[in-house]
């Protein structure tokens, strides 16, 4: 029973009537059997259970109905949600036939790993059906049984720990069952040590590459042998034919499991098995105790560096974020950079769960390369992550093409100024939460000076003091200061009196980068100023400290005759330099240091810690196109011609394909859909055998099994015109389909329905229905305005107060979002990014098919975007099997889906660059089928949604939710403690974890950042509107140079490095060993035919590679060469490509010009 208030569960049980009344239309419309199965092919999942059951019985049906869901709930009651020995019993159960009575042992304890494993991903991933494929009994040299767990390349979506805990499950089910160890000899140590190094180096690189002695000694302590299919058409380079290993080609699933499973999260599975390991047989895994101890000298050996823990007081630089730099992805800091992102710690409703903030005048700066939604390779806390506006936090410091330097403090002014910046001299703030760094273990470092800081200080200060005596001498008033310290305004007269009354540190409104300058230069500095007579109301400052000015942060305005300071920001200036009560001598050993003991008042650093990022992947928001955007799963073969267009075929007569096989026995004919076309009666199954070419009844025939479909010509013009005649349209200019189906019994769709996606102009996915694809970003709260959403329709979905419990009359209003409540993305600046227009098509389209094909009444009627308030979707991440009912609540003009951290955790998903998928509920209900999955690893369950949970719990989501701090603001023990760098864990915030199985789970999330608005910022990245890559390179390297805080000449290396220099050798080298391709029908050659035609239908013969694919890069490569101070060895490495390059297809004699250089 989940935890929640009445509006909690008022609002769950909304969700669910409404989705049992869609599933009652939709189940209506499919019992008419227009689709492969008569049922809605979506089954419910109240919970973790039935979602296990539901994913694990699509490929073992045997587990369906059997008491398995039961049983699991029966164990939760007693060891707690999500607890690993669940996984461990459940699978043994099932392998002792406690449900089900398997074939053979084997069957059974694959079957008990699925579930086991399933338990543990939460019965949303495709993991446990298609990440481990299978599990066989294996024969050890002394002739007893031993387990293999064989994986493959999907089990990557189950994550480092879960596929680690699934070898714990195989492991304690064959122990149960009394089946031996595993015996490895060394030359299959050998083996998995070769294959995990070229797995590395050519095929992908693993997030932890463990050395020899870390993977013999795991291989040889764990009791299962680890195994799987190939992955990859490359030979492991050494250690081949070997016995028990069936293949020499690459295993990439088991290289998964064991670099990134259990090599990496040894840690994680030491924890558990220390508590309760022994008590369920399992303390022989205590062996990981000694692995971890292993890791810990091999990786401290050599170079004598230290981990972040036990390197405390040293933040050191970390350039992994940009080894991988590509062209056109701007670098926006190296690594801890002054200048670069400063630190500030804190969550606005707009993010967690990986999500950063910066001030929409810094994605202005940018030049508009980051937009809403656009992912940030970052330095810390995590590898990534996706950003949101936040205007409450510092914007950037630039310097004017005039030499004037200010502060851009709002997006107009960025705007107003974007085009006279010269140099970027600080980018801003950069925003991540607290939860964000716990959840990735990463060491707090050192923040800048910022108001929400002082602010605790000034509070401690107070403590047992009256504060009416403060509040008699200042303006401000103390209770906004401490109810809204970030946007709360305190003048310097105010700041002063303060600090004088209560020893707090000097506001940081009014103290500069004292650490960016040299005790040299402050002395300059102080030399300079102390020469200037103040009393005039403009002084005149010499040019000579202008980089000063510059490197402290000094907004100072350059006119004709000189270098001038505003008079106000002067007289904090002077403050800082204890003008004010006359100079003290200058004593200390940084510059930081001698203002402290100059001024009146305690200094604190602005700076702290900055940190390097580039530009990751852009935003993101498009219906979801296959390859050829068909509208319609029907084949047109290679009569199709190009387009795949059905009109195409129809003008041809006839499609040669591979049709399913069905008779009508009431009018005997013969047809490709499960229903007869002319006189509406289910039709029946037939098979072929393709050895003696008939088509029979039977399901074997010649010693084989028969198929239930043949590879024949159909006459595509009668399938169209029953559509066009039974729907009364006109068959629109282009019909699109498929070159062919891919499903195990090449079921075909309707051909309505491929007219009736035309009609509207959207397209078929490989299941069936129609999906939009989206960036993830994270709302906790949002504006009724910002969503285009009125207070009624608010207060009709259940919005009737705001987050401080006043009711909602107020568009401007902050509201709590509800957890399973979505804002899709409007973005009218970009083509196909307005989410209302697509979900209107798709609305029209299926209230077509209600009304044209299944003869019901149209459900939608929408006609607008007001229209689809309160409109029901399901939220699938492409890695998973398991969609979950949302809700649309209004619409951005971003290209973000905003939603709850636990929407996006339910979906096993974070929001650091991640995508999610939505599917029109009705239109899954009525189009999926899990048959029309292709038939092939990765297609059968993988981004399918096989089950969908209609009511969200918050203890069955994804585990990194529960660190999401939920605050108003951070205590003055975390500062202190990100000062002295320790741990997260060893500072306490309150976050979702310590409000889990209360009411509070659900509602009462807090945050520290206000914004004003989500639409902030632009909303299209440039990397997007920039249509070429030379134009990116081009501005990619503006910036580069525009930014102090970024080396232009290492980032022109890393480009030539990273990107353009693998490209081009690699094509050079596939150029000498490509095939060739015919330009009719595409059919491809290893070499050419002697006729020098094709052999299919005569035409033209051409190479695959063409010379402009190599050539490429090699331009461009040598225009950075002449601009930039590269090293000498990449030069002379430049200058040998380029003579291979012209060795092989000669030196060109003249150079190709555009008309723009006529």
């Amino acid at each position: 029973m989940v935890v929640c208030s009445d509006k909690i569960k008022e609002y769950l049980d909304r969700l669910e009537k409404h989705t049992l009344e869609e599933y009652e239309v939709a189940e209506k419309a499919r019992k008419q059997g227009f689709d492969p199965e008569d049922k809605v092919d979506i089954p419910l999942a109240s919970d973790v259970a039935d979602r296990c059951e539901g994913i694990v019985g699509a490929v073992a049906p045997e587990i369906l109905n059997v008491g398995v869901a039961e049983r699991i709930r029966e164990l939760e009651k007693e060891y707690g949600s999500g607890d690993w020995r669940i996984a461990f019993f459940m699978a043994a159960d099932i392998a002792r036939n406690k449900f089900y009575e398997f074939k053979s042992l084997q069957k059974g304890l694959e079957v008990g790993v699925r579930i086991g494993l399933a338990y543990i991903t939460l019965g949303v991933t495709c993991a446990p059906l298609e990440g481990f494929i299978e599990l066989k009994l294996k024969k050890r040299l002394d002739g007893g049984d031993y387990c293999a767990v064989y994986y493959a390349g999907p089990v990557r979506s189950a994550g480092g720990t879960a596929a680690a805990v699934s070898v714990l499950i195989a492991d304690y089910a064959r122990k149960e069952l009394g089946i031996k160890d595993y015996d490895p000899q060394p030359v299959e140590l050998d083996r998995y040590f070769a294959e995990m190094v070229d797995y590395h180096e050519k095929v992908s690189r693993l997030q932890y590459n463990p050395t020899e002695e870390e993977i013999k000694f795991l291989v040889s302590h764990v009791p299962v042998e680890l195994n799987g299919d190939p992955t990859s058409t490359i030979e492991v380079s050494n250690f081949k034919r070997l016995d028990r290993v069936e293949t020499d080609l690459i295993r990439g699933g088991m290289c998964l499991v064991l670099g990134e499973g259990l090599s990496l999260k040894a840690k994680k599975i030491i924890v558990q098995i220390a508590k309760w390991g022994e008590s369920v047989g399992m303390g022989h895994w205590k062996f990981l105790e000694e692995f971890t101890e292993m890791q810990k000298r091999i990786h401290s050996q050599g170079a004598g560096v230290k981990n972040e823990a036990e390197n405390a007081s040293k933040v050191k630089p970390n350039t992994k974020f940009i080894d991988e730099l590509v062209a056109g992805r701007p670098v926006f800091s190296h690594p801890m950079r002054e200048g670069g992102f400063r630190l500030r710690y804190g969550r606005t409703r707009l993010s967690g769960l990986a999500a950063a903030n910066m001030h929409p005048a810094i994605m202005r700066i940018t030049d508009d390369f980051v937009a809403t939604g656009v992912q940030l390779k970052v330095e810390r806390p995590g590898k990534a992550c996706a950003i949101s506006p936040c205007d409450s936090i510092k914007g950037p410091f630039v310097k004017l093409k005039n030499g004037s330097v200010k502060w851009l403090n709002t997006e107009s002014e960025a705007l107003e100024f974007r085009s006279q910046v010269k140099e970027v001299l600080f980018i801003g703030d950069i925003l991540f939460c607290y939860g964000d760094f716990k959840e990735n273990g990463s060491m707090l470092v050192p923040p800048g000076y910022v108001q929400e800081w002082w602010v605790q200080e000034l509070k401690k200060a107070l403590i047992d003091k009256d504060l009416s005596n403060l509040q008699s001498k200042i303006s401000v008033s103390l209770d906004e200061l401490f109810r809204n310290p970030v946007v709360a305004k305190v003048s310097l007269d105010d700041a002063i009196i303060i600090s004088r009354e209560t020893s707090v540190p000097l506001h940081p409104d009014y103290i500069f980068f004292w650490k960016n300058i040299s005790a040299d230069k402050l002395r300059e500095l102080v030399s300079v100023f102390s020469g200037l007579d103040f009393s005039k109301s403009d002084v005149l400052i010499p040019e000579g400290v202008k980089r000063v000015l510059e490197d402290l942060y000094v907004p100072h305005e350059v006119r004709g005759d000189g270098l001038f300071v505003e008079k106000e920001v002067l007289r904090v200036l002077l403050v800082n330099l204890g003008f004010n009560n006359g100079f003290k001598e200058l004593i200390g050993e940084d510059s930081l240091e001698i203002v402290n003991n100059l001024c009146s008042f305690k200094i604190r650093d602005f700076g702290g810690v900055f940190i390097g990022s580039r530009m990751g992947r852009p935003e993101k928001a498009k219906m979801r196109h296959m390859t050829g955007s068909p509208q319609g799963l029907f084949p047109v073969g290679e009569e199709g011609g190009r387009l795949r267009s059905f009109n195409a075929a129809m003008e041809k007569g006839s499609v040669l394909a591979e049709f399913p096989l069905f008779h009508c026995d009431k009018c005997g004919s013969d047809t490709v859909y499960r229903r007869c076309e002319k006189c509406g009666e289910r039709a029946s199954q037939k098979f072929y055998c393709y050895s003696c070419k008939r088509v029979s009844d039977k399901l074997e025939c010649c010693g084989h099994k028969t198929k239930k479909y043949s590879k024949r010509s159909v006459d595509v013009n009668y399938y169209a015109r029953d559509a066009v005649s039974k729907s009364g349209l006109q068959l629109p200019n282009l019909v699109k389909g498929v070159r062919g189906v891919w499903d195990k019994d090449r079921l075909t769709e309707n051909f309505m329905k491929a007219l009736l996606r035309s009609k509207n102009n959207v397209y078929v996915n490989k299941d069936g229905t129609v999906r939009y694809d989206i960036i993830e970003t994270i709302s906790t709260h949002f504006t009724p305005e910002e969503i285009g959403l009125s207070v009624v329709k608010a207060q009709e979905l259940g919005y009737s107060h705001d987050v401080n419990g006043k009711p909602l009359v107020d568009e401007s209003q902050v509201v709590e979002i509800l957890p399973q409540d979505i804002i899709m993305p409007d973005c009218k600046e970009w083509d196909g990014a307005s989410c209302a227009d697509f979900l209107i098509k798709v609305c029209n389209f299926v209230d077509d098919e209600l009304k044209y094909l299944y003869g019901l009444s149209p459900y939608f009627n929408v006609s607008k975007k007001d229209d689809l308030f309160g409109l029901y979707v399901i939220s699938l991440a492409p890695h998973t099997s398991a969609g979950i009912v949302s809700r649309v609540i209004g619409f951005s003009k971003t290209q973000g889906f905003y939603a709850h951290p636990y929407l996006h955790a339910a979906c096993r998903r974070n929001a650091d660059g991640d995508e999610l998928g939505v599917i029109l509920l009705m239109d899954a209900l009525l189009n999926f089928s899990r048959q029309f999955l292709p038939d092939r690893r990765g297609g059968r369950t993988m981004d399918a949604p096989l089950v969908l949970s209609v009511k969200l719990d918050p203890l069955e989501i994804d585990s990194e939710a529960y660190n999401v701090d939920i605050v108003s603001e951070y205590p003055l023990e975390f500062y202190e403690a990100a000062c002295e760098c320790k741990m997260p864990w060893e500072v306490k915030i309150k976050r979702v974890e310590n409000v889990l199985n209360t009411p509070g789970q659900y509602e009462g999330l807090k945050y520290t950042h206000p914004t004003s608005s989500m639409n902030n910022g632009p909303l299209v990245s440039a990397y997007k509107t920039l249509e070429s890559m030379s134009d990116k390179m081009d501005a990619q390297l503006g910036l580069a140079i525009k930014f102090r805080c970024v080396d232009a000449d290492d980032v022109a290396r890393l480009i030539i490095e990273k990107h353009f220099l693998k490209d081009l050798k690699g094509n050079l080298r596939k150029y000498s060993s490509q095939g060739f391709r015919c330009v009719n029908c595409n059919e491809k050659y290893r070499r050419p035919p002697l006729s020098g035609k094709c052999n299919h239908c005569g035409g033209k013969i051409i190479l695959t590679i063409a010379e402009g694919s190599v050539k490429k890069y090699l331009e461009p490569c040598m225009k950075l060469k002449e601009n930039f101070n590269l090293p000498a060895y990449l030069q002379q490495d430049l200058l040998i490509l380029e003579r291979r390059i012209d060795g092989l297809f000669g030196k060109p004699l003249t150079k190709q010009v555009s008309l723009m250089d006529v």
